[in-house]
């Protein structure tokens, strides 16, 4: 047993600390500084880092972080769990994807582990990274579909076992997972190039953002971040899982004509369908269907666009591309 220190938090065994992560000061003297909470506990284990609000308009992440730091009792855990609920602090407080004071890493989630040289949010970015490489073990980040569309439950791993054993231990509701063989500009593929181990999920945005909706989508994703702490062995309790769990490759699918995009009747996030069942129209604001769209390979859908005006191009929606069981 032993402390363990990030940014200017320092946590004994058996106790909670906050503290920030240093970055810089803004012209008008504001500092620059990324939250976060440090549970010791009280005997030996690894160090579990879930990161939330990469993408500022991604509130679910901190929401989760709130109530799995109000149920983790340090008494009874085994390692540590890290918390850093905001990363993009600035892009949050502007409930904004990225940072507005930048315009040339605006999305965090592209330039990680950044540049301690580079522009503010590169900047932002490095800190994060230099303290959490050589603290944590296993890591999240929390993603959902923000101010632009809701996504379903849905994970991103590298393929190696690690990663897959990460995903299923996110528990019941996870099925959908996909693979990104090479990550690239993310937390996820920081941990990998560091030799450690770390996964994307998603779920929540957009259209999911009411009282109960939200309050939902945060219970599901604190109840998975207790279930890691249960799967590894590192909270009392018994870890659950999804049965079964898909290999997958995700699919954007895009709008082949200007119109209002319906999705068709009885269609269902995360419900498996056949190549060329039915996904949704494209109507005129008359009715007319202009255009339709099918699922493009056997799988299941898990991401759309909260708003359905669309034009020729724009993004419609998110397909898992199904290839086969992880059991």
């Amino acid at each position: 047993m032993a402390n363990v220190t990030v940014g200017t938090a320092t946590a004994t065994p058996g106790t909670i600390m906050r503290g920030t992560i240093p970055v810089t000061t803004l012209a008008a003297g504001t500092p620059v500084e990324i939250p976060v909470v440090i549970v010791n506990g009280a005997k030996p284990g690894p160090c579990f880092w879930v990161n939330g609000a990469i993408h500022g308009d991604e509130p679910e992440g901190p929401l989760a972080c709130q109530i799995a730091l109000a149920e983790v009792d340090p008494a009874q855990l085994s390692g540590t769990l890290v918390l850093c609920p905001v990363v993009n602090v600035p892009a949050f407080e502007a409930a904004q994807r990225g940072n507005p004071l930048d315009t040339f890493s605006y999305d965090m989630n592209r330039i990680y582990p950044g540049n301690p040289k580079g522009y503010l949010s590169d900047r932002i970015a490095a800190a994060h990274a230099a303290a959490m490489g050589p603290v944590a073990d296993i890591e999240i980040s929390i993603h959902s579909g923000g101010s632009h569309s809701y996504l379903a439950k849905a994970i991103f791993v590298d393929e190696s076992p690690a990663s897959v054993e990460l995903a299923t231990a996110m528990g019941p509701g996870w099925g959908c997972i996909m693979s990104n063989f090479l990550p690239k500009g993310s937390p996820m593929a920081y941990m990998k190039e560091i030799g450690k181990v770390g996964i994307t999920v998603e779920l929540g945005g957009r259209s999911a953002t009411g009282p109960g909706a939200l309050a939902h989508v945060g219970r599901e994703l604190a109840n998975s971040i207790l279930n890691i702490l249960r799967h590894y062995k590192m909270y009392p309790g018994t870890a659950a899982y999804q049965n079964p769990r898909y290999i997958g490759e995700q699919e954007a699918l895009l709008a082949p004509a200007s119109g209002i995009f319906l999705p068709a009747p009885g269609v269902e996030f995360l419900k498996m369908m056949k190549k060329g069942d039915s996904l949704a129209t494209i109507v005129s604001i008359f009715g007319d269907v202009l255009a339709e769209l099918v699922a493009p390979a056997d799988g299941m859908f898990f991401g759309l666009r909260a708003l359905p005006n669309v034009q020729t191009g724009d993004w419609c929606c998110f397909f898992c591309k199904v290839s086969g069981t992880r059991d």
